[in-house]
């Protein structure tokens, strides 16, 4: 087994530690952007847009995207 997978953040290919989460990726594309994503001013999502959690383990040739954090209509936290 290999010790890092081939990922990519933002259109940027980056060898990760084949045991390492999301934010992992993106620390090792752009760690001053995997701050704001720890600090909740950013999340990471798959290519199709749908929110990762965190906890998810890297994988071959995943797509990762980092956007705003901004609450949906309709959150119970949206006042």
């Amino acid at each position: 087994m290999s010790a890092t997978v081939r990922v990519y953040v933002d259109g940027r290919g980056v060898d990760a530690p084949a045991g390492g989460t999301p934010v992992d990726a993106v620390r090792l594309a752009d760690a001053p952007l995997a701050e704001r994503v720890v600090a909740g001013e950013r999340r990471i999502t798959d290519s199709r847009g749908l929110p990762v959690v965190d906890g998810d383990a890297l994988y071959n040739g995943a797509i990762f995207r980092v956007v705003a954090n901004r609450p949906r209509a309709g959150d119970p936290d949206d006042a």
